[in-house]
């Protein structure tokens, strides 16, 4: 009872510091992990190497993934490359279907970039399109915007999902292919809205950019073809890793399985896919590679969230030590909420403090001792826990995450009219991808 009080407490005072406070995340998981560590009565000297021993292996574990996946973000961004897929979605969709095409875009652009980043990005595009349409720019922003959120939140290479395998040892190729499932009925979901109700308040797109400009800035741009290898190629060595991994040896026992072993190692892929962004501007500059450049501003953003995600295995590492598992297995395991309790920890958790970053990094240090006690105990299963907790973090943007902001703002939404919209959105494409993961691990398991 104490240690469950005490995991209470402290996910109290994660919401706090970071919601009303404002301190660093880094700083908050960090006085947690200390903070509990001494109140379950833990040694002081053991409590000081879970804190170090954490952090060392979560960093050395995925730090070279955040970075590389960073990279490929910012020469997408940069190059032009995220534009010329986003026009060649819209060739695919017609021009009669640009909401659609906005879904399609997000859910592929955030799987490398940043969703905040992804829509100030792509916002140029939505509001040509819109004027061009004579539709309104809400459906646009929302479809978006939704679209945006699916992936980032459940599709690694982005930091949450990928410091929730970890934590939980997830299969990354199994993470993947459930991801981009569950991802894709979430941002349909989104779409569905985005048509139906966000469509009917009119906000005028008055575009920064006319087609002249948008041509031109695509005809500087990469192909789609070429621009989407450095997102799709990693993804695809990492999947043929977990499949050359299965007992089954359907690749074999010889060379073949080992080498598909080394090229699907999630930081041998993703640095394949940083060589292949490497080649995506048609102008190669030497200040592109500096750390004034684009490498350099990627390694800058790369930076915070590989210290908050690393605070965080600090954090799960303290609670792996405490005992905690024997404490709250057993009243967790008997509410028999199944698939829905990473869920609804990390919705509880991203409502109340906004970021669906620090959503998950809490959630999945929480579930790490308790996994097995809780029924996740099959690869697939795992897995789909992880995508849970990125579906449960999606749970509600509203004036708390920063990315309500970015949405409002640069689509002309005043506060009230983002609540109706995109807060709402986000919770219909939450509990949509709630129920798609429950249903795959009750149907299909």
């Amino acid at each position: 009872m104490r240690l469950g009080l005490l995991l209470a407490a402290s996910v109290i005072f994660i919401i706090l510091g970071t919601a009303k406070f404002k301190w660093h995340p880094f700083l908050v998981l960090l006085l947690t992990a200390f903070g509990f560590g001494v109140g379950s009565g833990m040694p002081l000297a053991d409590i000081v190497k879970s804190v170090n021993g954490g952090f060392g292996d979560t960093i050395g574990k995925i730090g070279i993934v955040i970075i590389a996946g960073t990279i490929i973000g910012v020469f997408l961004e940069k190059s032009g490359g995220a534009f010329a897929i986003a026009g060649k979605i819209l060739k695919l969709t017609g021009e009669k279907n640009v909401p659609l095409a906005m879904s399609f875009i997000g859910y592929i652009v955030s799987i490398p970039v940043f969703c905040d980043s992804g829509f100030v990005i792509l916002t140029p595009l939505a509001k040509a399109l819109c004027k061009k349409s004579g539709i309104t720019l809400a459906s646009c922003a929302i479809a978006l915007s939704l679209g945006l959120y699916a992936a980032h939140t459940m599709v690694p290479p982005t930091p949450g999902p990928i410091f929730a395998a970890e934590m939980l040892k997830a299969d990354l190729g199994l993470v993947i292919m459930y991801g981009a499932i569950v991802a894709f009925i979430a941002m349909m979901a989104g779409w569905l809205f985005a048509v139906t109700c966000a469509s009917r308040v009119w906000i005028d797109p008055a575009p920064e950019l006319s087609e002249q400009d948008l041509q031109q800035r695509t005809a500087s741009a990469p192909s789609a073809a070429i621009s989407m290898i450095p997102i799709l190629l990693p993804l695809a060595l990492i999947v043929l890793n977990s499949i050359a991994a299965y007992p089954s040896n359907p690749f074999g026992q010889g060379g073949l399985k080992s080498f598909l072993l080394f090229l699907g190692s999630p930081v041998v892929a993703l640095l394949i896919g940083v060589f292949i962004a490497f080649t995506l501007p048609k102008k190669k500059e030497p200040s592109m590679f500096s750390t004034t450049g684009w490498v350099g501003e990627a390694l800058t953003s790369a930076a915070i969230i590989i210290v908050i995600t690393g605070a965080g295995g600090s954090f799960g590492e303290v609670l792996k030590n405490s005992g905690i598992k024997d404490a709250i297995a057993e009243p967790l395991t008997k509410l028999n909420l199944g698939i829905w309790l990473p869920f609804l920890l990390a919705a509880t958790i991203k409502t109340a403090q906004g970021s669906s970053t620090v959503a998950i990094i809490t959630t999945a240090t929480i579930l790490k001792p308790l996994a097995v006690s809780l029924g996740f105990v099959t690869p697939p299963q795992v897995a789909l826990a992880v995508v849970t907790i990125g579906a449960g973090s999606m749970f509600v943007s509203h004036a708390n995450d920063s990315y309500f902001w970015v949405v409002t703002q640069f689509s002309k939404m005043d506060a009230l009219t983002g609540y109706k919209l995109h807060s709402i959105g986000s919770i219909i494409e939450s509990l949509t991808a709630g129920a798609a993961a429950w249903a795959i691990f009750t149907f299909f398991l």
